[in-house]
C-alpha cells in the first residue's frame, strides 16, 4: 500500500512541477510577446515575471507608459487579451495570465478594495443591496473577494460593459 501512496504523490507532485512549468512558460511567451512590442512601439520598460496563485502575472515597468494603461485600463485590458492570444498560439492552452502596467492593476486593486469595504459597511448599515458602478471583470473579482472575506455575499448583474457588482446585507 505504501507503494501506490508513493506513486499517487509523485503524480501529484509532478502535476504541480508541470504546472509550474507551464506557467513559466507562459510568463516566458509574454514577456517576450511584449519585449518585441516595447521595441515596435520604441518605449522604454523593464518586463517583471512572477507565477500569482495559479496563473502567470507580467508586469512592465517604466517611465513613459501611460499610453499602454489608457483611459481607466482600457489599453491594458486590450493588451493583455493580445497577449493571452500570443500565448495561446504557442501553447495551445488558454491563458490565465494577469498583465500590469507601471502598477496600474496593484493600486486600481488597492482603490477596488476601499470601495468593496465602503460598499459593505453600507449593505450592513442599511440593510438594504448596494450597487456598484459598472466594472471590468479583474476589478468585480477583487470586490467579490472584499466582500466574501467580510462575511457578506455579493453576485454581478448586467451585461458587458455594464456589468457591476451587486452587496447583498
Amino acid at each position: 500500500m505504501q507503494n501506490t501512496d508513493t506513486a499517487e504523490q509523485s503524480a501529484g507532485t509532478n502535476s504541480a512541477e508541470d504546472r509550474l512549468k507551464a506557467l513559466e512558460a507562459e510568463s516566458d511567451i509574454a514577456a517576450d510577446y511584449l519585449e518585441e512590442l516595447l521595441d515596435i512601439a520604441d518605449l522604454d520598460g523593464d518586463i517583471d515575471m512572477d507565477i500569482d496563485g495559479d496563473r502567470a502575472a507580467v508586469s512592465i515597468v517604466g517611465a513613459e507608459l501611460n499610453n499602454l494603461v489608457g483611459e481607466k485600463g482600457k489599453v491594458l485590458e486590450a493588451l493583455q487579451e493580445l497577449t493571452r492570444l500570443a500565448v495561446y498560439r504557442e501553447t495551445g492552452e488558454r491563458s490565465r495570465l494577469m498583465l500590469d502596467v507601471s502598477n496600474y492593476r496593484a493600486n486600481r486593486k488597492a482603490e477596488l478594495e476601499e470601495v468593496g469595504r465602503k460598499a459593505v459597511e453600507e449593505a450592513k448599515a442599511t440593510g438594504t443591496p448596494v450597487r456598484l458602478d459598472p466594472m471590468t471583470p479583474f476589478e468585480r473579482k477583487v470586490v467579490h473577494d472584499v466582500v466574501a472575506a467580510a462575511g457578506l455575499t455579493s453576485e454581478s448583474e448586467g451585461e458587458e460593459p455594464r456589468r457591476r457588482v451587486v452587496v447583498q446585507p
